[in-house]
């Protein structure tokens, strides 16, 4: 099973980081922080005076912002700040801010539904019959004659719906837009481009 990587940034001044480096032992090798973090072995490293804790989990970041916590007020000393971060590999840095919404949260915020639900059905009565269906459960639906096209608000309940109401589940007109941005007129043989 695969480990993420997080760390946590402890931003000091020079007296407080050496008391603390002194404090937790750190100078040569990074020691084994056995009772506190149930003998999980975190590696330490200082930038001036920031302190670095690693971990493969944000618990183990959590067990270690504890003890330093403890080991910063024996020292009456206070850090400027303290970041969690973690790495995102996808971007080659460290990241300290929250998750940001997804593509599909976005879509919905901006009133549109990210994942679709497309159906042909056998008859224009058919299609409507389906079409007052859905919207009575709440599904946004656009019918033409025996085609429509049902809202859904994430992958999963687009093909379960798909598999449903025997129809095909893709990406939503918006956020196909949003994912591959590019020439808005290559659907009409790349015309204006």
């Amino acid at each position: 099973m695969a480990q993420d990587d997080w760390r946590l940034r402890i931003e000091l001044d020079e007296e407080s980081i050496g008391g603390l480096l002194g404090r937790l032992d750190v100078l040569g090798e990074a020691r084994e922080l056995e009772h506190e973090l149930e003998n999980e072995r975190l590696a330490v490293t200082r930038d001036g005076a920031t302190l670095f804790v690693y971990a493969s989990s944000s618990l183990q970041i959590e067990q270690a912002e504890k003890l330093i916590e403890t080991e910063l007020a024996e020292l009456r000393a206070s850090p400027k700040r303290v970041v969690h971060e973690h790495w995102l590999a996808a971007e080659d840095r460290w990241d300290d801010e929250p998750p940001g919404r997804s593509i599909e949260a976005e879509t919905l915020a901006a009133g549109y539904a990210p994942w679709e639900v497309r159906v042909h059905a056998r008859s224009h009565e058919e299609a409507g019959r389906l079409a007052d269906e859905l919207e009575a459960e709440g599904y946004s639906v656009v019918r033409r004659w025996s085609y429509l096209i049902a809202g859904a608000r994430s992958e999963q309940e687009a093909r379960d719906l798909a598999r449903r109401v025997h129809g095909e589940a893709e990406p939503g007109g918006e956020l196909v837009w949003q994912v591959r941005p590019g020439n808005p007129f290559a659907v009409f043989g790349g015309l204006g481009g």
